[in-house]
């Protein structure tokens, strides 16, 4: 798979993800099925042990961790172009 097939897919996935979530960010659940964790504590224990593949963060006044939807597409993308 090229960049540029790699590129269309994620923004592809990243179309879907906002359309399926609403958001252009995830967080709990929607975050654990969007990254295939079996679990919301597997990808508790994914954030604390820092191997979580994309770039997770908090916001001020809100509980839990968010990630971007984007983020998520891109590496989503990455992982079928490594397949």
């Amino acid at each position: 798979m090229s960049d540029e097939e790699v590129q269309q897919l994620a923004k592809q996935l990243e179309a879907d993800l906002l359309k399926l979530y609403g958001s252009p960010m995830l967080s709990g659940e929607k975050l654990q099925r969007a990254m295939g964790y079996r679990t919301v504590d597997a990808l508790r224990q994914a954030i604390l042990r820092k191997t979580i593949p994309v770039k997770v963060f908090k916001l001020a006044n809100r509980r839990g961790q968010y990630a971007l939807v984007k983020d998520v597409a891109l590496w989503l993308a990455n992982q079928a172009r490594n397949d």
